[in-house]
C-alpha cells in the first residue's frame, strides 16, 4: 500500500463538496496521490453531513465499512457530524481522528502525524480516537479556496460564504458551521479567473447562507456586486448559484440574472412549508404571500428559468390542513422540481422540544404526495423544450455512446459521446428519455 495515497468520501451539500475539493488540493499540493479505490488508500477522509438522522447513520456505516475492508488505513472523519458529535464517531473501531469543521483546514497536517502521539482538545476521551474540535467562538475556520484541480468535475464549486446566523428551530447547521462569514471579493475573483484559465466554463457559487454574502466584510459588500464582477471575467461562460434563502434574494440579483447571459437561469429557493402556521413554528422569517411574490417575479422575468425548492414534511404540529396548504401551494407555483425531506429530529435544536410529533407513516405518505407533484412538474418542464434549441455544458460522465450534459436552466441532457467534456454547445432537443433530454448537436 502506497503511504501517499488518499481517498475522499463526501456526504451532503455543495458546500461540503467545495470543502472536499479544497481538501483534495491540499493533499495533492503535499505530494499525495488520490485513488478512487478506497481499498488502496493509506489515508481515508470521510467528509460528513449531519442534517438528518439518516445522514448520521450513513456516515457511521461507511466508516465501519472502510475500517473492515481496509484495516491498515488511517481513517479521518470530518465535517458537520464530526463537529456535532465527535465522541460517537471517535468510538467507531478503526477511526483514528475526528476533525470538526473548526479544524478542517488542518487535516493534511493531522494525516501526516502519528495519531497515537497526537493531541486532543477533549482530554477526557484519551481512550478513543483523537478529536480535533473547538467552539467557533474560539476557533474560526479559514475560508476554503477554490480547488485548482477539481478532479473529474467540469463544474467546480467555489465556496464564497460559510456559517449561518439564522435561528430556524429545526436546523443544527449554525451550531456545526458557526457564524456567517465571507471570502473577500478580490480573492473570489482571482480564484474564478484561475479556474477559467484552466479551461472551466461554469462555476457554481456555494455557501451555507449564500444571500448573506459580504454582510460582515469591512467594507460591507453584497452578493449582487460580486455577481456583477464575475460576469466581467473574460472566458467565463456561466455562473450558477446554489440554494439561497427567500429573505436574502434581492431584486438586484433577479434583475442581473435577467440581463446577463452569463447568469444561469436557475434558482433554488428554500420554502420548507406552504403553511404560515408551520413557518412560524419553524421560525422562518417570511410568509407564504411574500414567497409567492418572489417566485412570481422570477417567473415573470425569466419564464424559462428552473425554480427548485426544499420542503420538510411532518414538522411537529403539522396538521392535515397544514399539509394540504403546502400541497396546494407547491402545485400552483411554477416550481420545476422539489427536494422533499421528512422532518428529522436534531438534538440541540428548539424543534426537539415541540410537542405533537407527526407519525412516521404520515410523514412518509405526505412525502410521497409531494414527490409525485415534483415528478409531474419536472416532466412538464422538460417536455416544454422538445423540438427546441438548447445550450448545454458537456460533463465528464459518459456511457453507452452518450455523454451527460446540463443546460443553463438545470435540465439533464445527453449528447453523443464523441463531443468532448467541458464544452458549451447548442443542440436540438429530439426526445425525452426518462428524466433526460436527448440532444443532437448543431453546427
Amino acid at each position: 500500500m502506497d503511504d501517499k495515497k488518499f481517498h475522499l468520501a463526501t456526504f451532503g451539500c455543495r458546500t461540503n463538496q467545495a470543502d472536499s475539493a479544497a481538501l483534495r488540493d491540499d493533499f495533492l499540493s503535499q505530494g499525495y496521490l488520490e485513488t478512487l479505490d478506497w481499498r488502496q488508500a493509506r489515508i481515508i477522509v470521510v467528509n460528513s453531513c449531519t442534517v438528518t438522522h439518516r445522514a448520521d447513520q450513513q456516515v457511521r456505516q461507511l466508516a465501519r465499512k472502510f475500517s473492515r475492508g481496509n484495516p491498515g488505513a488511517q481513517i479521518i472523519v470530518t465535517g458537520c457530524y464530526a463537529q456535532r458529535d465527535p465522541q460517537k464517531l471517535a468510538r467507531i473501531p478503526g477511526v483514528g481522528a475526528v476533525v470538526g469543521n473548526t479544524h478542517k483546514h488542518q487535516i493534511v497536517e493531522i494525516a501526516g502525524t502519528e495519531l497515537d502521539d497526537g493531541r486532543t482538545l477533549l482530554p477526557q476521551y484519551e481512550d478513543i480516537a483523537r478529536i480535533y474540535r473547538d467552539d467557533f467562538q474560539k476557533v474560526r475556520v479559514l475560508d476554503s479556496t477554490a480547488a485548482k484541480q477539481p478532479g473529474a468535475r467540469t463544474r467546480p464549486f467555489v465556496k464564497i460564504q460559510d456559517g449561518c446566523d439564522s435561528k430556524c428551530s429545526y436546523c443544527i447547521i449554525p451550531l456545526v458551521r458557526g457564524p456567517s462569514r465571507s471570502v473577500p471579493p478580490g480573492q473570489i475573483l482571482q480564484q474564478v479567473q484561475e479556474l477559467v484559465q484552466l479551461g472551466f466554463k461554469e462555476v457554481v457559487l456555494t455557501g451555507i447562507h449564500l444571500g448573506t454574502y459580504g454582510r460582515y466584510l469591512v467594507p460591507r459588500y453584497s452578493l449582487d456586486l460580486l455577481l456583477a464582477g464575475l460576469t466581467e471575467i473574460p472566458g467565463l461562460a456561466r455562473i450558477r448559484l446554489s440554494s439561497i434563502e427567500p429573505m436574502e434574494l434581492s431584486q438586484r440579483v433577479i434583475r442581473l440574472a435577467a440581463e446577463s447571459d452569463k447568469f444561469a437561469p436557475h434558482f433554488h429557493i428554500c420554502l420548507q412549508s406552504g403553511s404560515d402556521a408551520v413557518l412560524r413554528r419553524m421560525q422562518r422569517p417570511y410568509s407564504i404571500s411574500m414567497f409567492e411574490h418572489m417566485i412570481s417575479e422570477i417567473h415573470s422575468s425569466l419564464p424559462d428559468a428552473a425554480i427548485g425548492t426544499d420542503v420538510i414534511v411532518g414538522f411537529p404540529g403539522e396538521t392535515d390542513e397544514d399539509h394540504e396548504q403546502t400541497r396546494a401551494f407547491v402545485q400552483r407555483m411554477p416550481f420545476t422540481y422539489l427536494h422533499v425531506f421528512p422532518y428529522s429530529d436534531r438534538p440541540g435544536t428548539k424543534a426537539t422540544q415541540l410537542n405533537q410529533k407527526v407519525d412516521p407513516q404520515v410523514r412518509q405518505q405526505r412525502g410521497r404526495e409531494l414527490r409525485q407533484i415534483s415528478e409531474e412538474k419536472s416532466g412538464a418542464f422538460r417536455r416544454r423544450f422538445l423540438g427546441q434549441r438548447l445550450s448545454v455544458l458537456t460533463l465528464s460522465e459518459h456511457q453507452e455512446g452518450m455523454r451527460d450534459a446540463l443546460s443553463a436552466n438545470y435540465l439533464r441532457a445527453q449528447v453523443p459521446a464523441w463531443v468532448p467534456a467541458n464544452q458549451i454547445i447548442d443542440g436540438l432537443v429530439t426526445e425525452e428519455l426518462g428524466n433526460t433530454l436527448l440532444i443532437r448537436p448543431i453546427g
